[in-house]
């Protein structure tokens, strides 16, 4: 699962572009994209470090959820497989917060 964030960081860094144009359909600012890559890699790292994850893994369901709503883009495919990509793995956030006991 860490590695889907940090794949995320990775395509912001190297491609802010198609992110940023993302929130500005939207109409929020460009600049949060920033934050966003750097939660995508503490949330990464977090994960293969195994810490925080009953929090974790609620605060990334969210965070999937929400970003899910910048793909919804029912002309464009593959922004709508995005969509349900992030819907599922908001679902896999719940079970790991569910499972675990710290």
């Amino acid at each position: 699962m860490a590695i889907l964030f940090v794949a995320g960081a990775v395509q912001k860094t190297i491609d802010p572009g198609p992110a940023q144009a993302l929130l500005a359909g939207v109409g929020l600012p460009v600049w949060l994209i920033w934050p966003a890559l750097a939660f995508n890699a503490l949330a990464a790292g977090l994960l293969v470090a195994g810490r925080f994850l009953k929090p974790l893994g609620r605060l990334l369901a969210a965070y999937c959820l929400l970003t899910s709503v910048f793909h919804f883009v029912p002309s464009d495919p593959w922004q709508m497989s995005i969509m349900i990509k992030n819907w599922a793995v908001a679902g896999g956030c719940l079970i790991l917060s569910a499972l675990t006991c710290h």
